[in-house]
């Protein structure tokens, strides 16, 4: 049985294990068929019913990912996975259509994590449970649990409501850390040597946290912090004996790549085409890079900040040109609320030695930078203007966000320098092809050791190698933390460059249509249906604002 949802003659590629759970549920089948399911608010109703079930169980305080209790939901789930697939929305508008997939394309990713990546099971960072700072995309990149502490949520002095929330979000800690050692039984050698970091990082994080409270904290908050700190050390200790008798493979291997790039993050490509996509990418950006130098030859080469107060110059200028340009040039409507949420990143001066890729980059000019952080336009949109359809007011599960947000932050900085942004300074070009290459080169690394071609580290190496100008070889940590977090999530690594090339070709069929018709393109017209749409992967956004949904097909088709 296939979802009417999908073009006839097809089916859900997700469905590896549809007959299983036909024979698993046979009798919720048939239920299910009788409610119905044909309306985008029958649809609504299922996500609210599907979210809180993603959402686990709790075990002595803390989300439950024991074995036993994954078995007994995964049942669970082929019996929603049912019903979902009883919904009928082949006469939907495409927006519902869209939300359709959406909500597919979840339901996948639950079915991967559960088949194939195993978080709880593989990756002992999935375990980190402290947050400093937002993330400048939807959620947190890479897998994370379901109970962590947003400490950036947090306002001081904490009063006594917001002093018992943060003890209740701590208090999860030292359950989750003991349950770690009972769930973390995989071999994925690499990450699990690496993700010891960001355990011990979680520590650093405590300290932070007690020292940022100083005298404020109550004596039950203080003693939450150090049960915290203690099984924060125990996890530690213990990962560090089991690293060593690690010996198996990190990647997923280029066939389970493919799928879950299709069907859970909907990027219409494969393990291959990913590789052949960013190796042009990569020839480009150095080509385009080396024709810039030749252009700019006779120029006076850019002068790196020196100074704290020179960096601020050239931070206030950046954000200045930035938005001038945006307004004056018809590229996007320009918000009350952009502006100020770009301040709130402008950045700071980092001595010389201390400075990694992009505070290299930045320290000569931070607008190329400045550009990708379109991201932060993007979190104060969802913050004050909320999409009208639910299913796309809270970020999208499992990083299936990574192609629209990275991907448009990426190609921004691109398609604005060939809208004219560096017109009055040719040399910032070449900043803008530095962090092309520098992109492509850590996703075709990080392809490379999902395939298990290449180790984490030899992966590191095609990112070392190939970025411009030594700027990856100045500060390791940038280094180990993108290809460990690439590791950890696959597709998100490559997402910055597909991403892009798929924005790129929205933007092209788009103009075309609009060419076809006779029809005057407008920059600005074409950005801002893109951000009315939101965060969803721009495979669906392209099928949205052209009405062209070949890539879905593909992404659909038989296997």
């Amino acid at each position: 049985m296939t979802s009417s949802c999908l073009p006839a003659q097809r089916r859900i590629a997700a469905s590896r294990f549809f007959v299983l759970s036909c024979v698993l549920a046979t009798g919720a089948l048939l239920t299910d068929h009788a409610y119905g399911w044909d309306t985008h608010g029958d649809l609504l109703k299922f996500h609210q019913d599907w979210r809180a079930f993603e959402r686990p169980p709790l075990k002595n305080g803390a989300p439950d990912y024991t074995a036993k209790t994954f078995a007994e939901r995964y049942q669970t789930y082929l019996k929603m996975r049912t019903r979902f697939d009883a919904i009928d929305c082949k006469n939907w508008s495409i927006p519902e259509q869209v939300d359709w997939h959406l909500v597919r394309a979840e339901m996948n990713g639950f079915d991967f994590n559960h088949r194939v990546l195993m978080p709880w099971v593989r990756d002992p960072a999935f375990y980190q449970s402290i947050w400093m700072n937002r993330s400048d995309v939807p959620a947190h990149e890479g897998p994370t649990h379901h109970a962590v502490t947003e400490f950036w949520t947090y306002e001081f002095p904490l009063s006594a409501t917001e002093q018992q929330r943060l003890i209740d979000d701590l208090k999860v800690i030292p359950p989750l850390m003991e349950q770690a050692k009972e769930n973390l039984t995989g071999n994925a050698r690499e990450l699990w040597i690496a993700g010891i970091r960001n355990i011990r990082s979680q520590k650093a994080n405590l300290n932070a946290i007690r020292r940022r409270l100083g005298n404020q904290a109550s004596q039950k908050l203080s003693a939450v912090i150090e049960e915290s700190l203690l099984a924060t050390d125990a996890l530690i200790d213990w990962l560090e004996v089991e690293a060593k008798k690690k010996d198996g493979p990190s990647g997923i291997g280029k066939d389970d790549y493919s799928w879950y790039q299709q069907n859970v993050h909907l990027v219409p490509l494969t393990w291959e085409e990913e590789v052949q996509l960013l190796k042009r990418e990569l020839d480009r950006a150095w080509a385009s890079l080396k024709l810039e130098e030749h252009r700019n030859r006779d120029l006076p080469p850019m002068v790196a900040a020196s100074t704290p107060s020179e960096y601020d110059a050239k931070a206030e200028q950046a954000v200045q040109r930035f938005m001038t340009f945006l307004k004056e040039n018809e590229i996007l409507t320009v918000t009350s609320y952009m502006e100020p949420a770009l301040r709130e990143h402008m950045g700071e001066f980092i001595p010389k030695e201390k400075r990694n890729f992009f505070y290299i980059g930045s320290h000569y000019d931070p607008l190329p930078l400045f550009t990708h952080f379109y991201h932060w336009f993007e979190l104060a949109r969802m913050d004050r203007e909320p999409n009208l359809s639910p299913i796309r007011q809270k970020p999208l599960l499992y990083n299936i966000f990574d192609s629209r947000n990275e991907g448009t932050a990426t190609g921004v900085e691109e398609m604005f320098m060939h809208a004219g942004l560096y017109d009055d300074s040719p040399r910032t070009r070449e900043l803008v092809w530095i962090m092309l290459a520098q992109r492509a080169a850590r996703g075709l690394g990080s392809l490379y050791a999902h395939a298990n071609e290449m180790t984490m580290e030899e992966a590191g190496g095609i990112h070392l190698e190939w970025t411009p100008r030594g700027w990856m070889k100045t500060e390791k940590d940038l280094l180990i933390f993108e290809q460990h977090l690439y590791l950890r999530q696959p597709g998100y690594g490559t997402s910055y460059v597909t991403g892009k090339y798929l924005l790129e070709r929205t933007l092209a069929d788009y103009a075309k249509q609009k060419e076809d018709l006779g029809e005057t393109f407008e920059l600005k017209e074409f950005f801002d249906q893109l951000n009315a749409i939101d965060s969803i992967p721009i495979s669906l956004g392209r099928w949205e604002m052209t009405g062209l949904d070949d890539e879905i097909q593909k992404i659909t088709r038989d296997e």
